[in-house]
This record gives C-alpha cells, sequence and structure tokens, in this order.
C-alpha cells in the first residue's frame, strides 16, 4: 500500500477564467488562463485514486473482522452471563406423591440443548432434589423430588448458544 497522499487544491490567480476560440468545424473551446499559479493542486490520476480504494477496502476488511469478533465476543459473554428466573413449585399430592413440574420458557432460544441448569433454593428441608428434564432450545421442564407443599427456585441457565 502506498504512502498517504495528502490533497492540495489548485490555487491560481485566476479563477474560473477561460480564453474562447471558434475551430473550423464550428464548436468552441475553452482554454483555461489561470494566470499566476499561487498552488499546485495534487493530480488527480489513477495511482492517486487507486491509493483510496486500496484504504477503502482494507477499512471495510478490518471493521468486518471487528464486528464478527465482536459477535463472538458477545456470544460468549451471553453463554457465560446466562438467564436467570424465579419461579414457585407447587406439589398438591402427599409424599411420595408429587406433581411440581412445571415448564419453564427459555427467553433467549439456545442454539443447542447442551446448557446447563443452576438452581438455588434456599430451603432446609422437604425438597429433595430438582430435577432439570426434557430439555428444547426454547425450554425446559422441572420439578423437585421432596414432600414440601411448594418450593421457591432460583435458576441460572448457562451455555447452549453457538
Amino acid at each position: 500500500m502506498q504512502n498517504r497522499t495528502l490533497w492540495q487544491d489548485h490555487v491560481t490567480e485566476f479563477e474560473n477564467r477561460y480564453r474562447e476560440s471558434n475551430n473550423p468545424d464550428g464548436t468552441i473551446t475553452h482554454t483555461r488562463v489561470e494566470g499566476e499559479i499561487l498552488q499546485e493542486g495534487t493530480p488527480q490520476n489513477a495511482a492517486n485514486f487507486n491509493n483510496i480504494e486500496e484504504r477503502v477496502i482494507a477499512a471495510a476488511e478490518i471493521g468486518a473482522e471487528l464486528t464478527r469478533k465482536t459477535l463472538q465476543h458477545e456470544r460468549t459473554l451471553n453463554a457465560v452471563k446466562g438467564e436467570t428466573g424465579v419461579l414457585t413449585l407447587i406439589n398438591t399430592l402427599r409424599y411420595p406423591f408429587n406433581n411440581s413440574v412445571v415448564t419453564v420458557p427459555i427467553v433467549n432460544t439456545r442454539g443447542t440443548t447442551d446448557y446447563t441448569v443452576d438452581v438455588d433454593t434456599g430451603a432446609a428441608g422437604g425438597v429433595g432434589r430438582i430435577v432439570i428434564f426434557d430439555k428444547l432450545r426454547n425450554g425446559f421442564r422441572m420439578a423437585f423430588t421432596g414432600g414440601a407443599a411448594s418450593v421457591d427456585v432460583r435458576y441460572t441457565i448457562r451455555g447452549g448458544v453457538l
């Protein structure tokens, strides 16, 4: 790539002054009458314009690569940050039976079902285990195995982002 071109205007004593000549075929030729040249302008030629084109292409490629990297970082952060929620699982049956199954929708649909769901109940007893099953990209099912009447669950979904 060439060095940067510092463009200069062509500055003359007389701006927009022309001499008019009649041609034998009936046309007119205008010839510039510049007077004294105060500043020589930068040539408008293929070498200078191609230098601009190459730099524009390079800038576009850099922009595309930065966009790609930014999107990849965003996907990585979303996978780590995850999605959180709180819900209450309710059991109306007597132990050892339990009907606390709830379908949990995922707001930000995952690219795969290869995600984890971390749970925290803060409950002391009667909860048993929290079970996650039937995982889909847009949701999963959750239940608990104990004999409690209800359990408040805080959950965090991580991963599953392509």
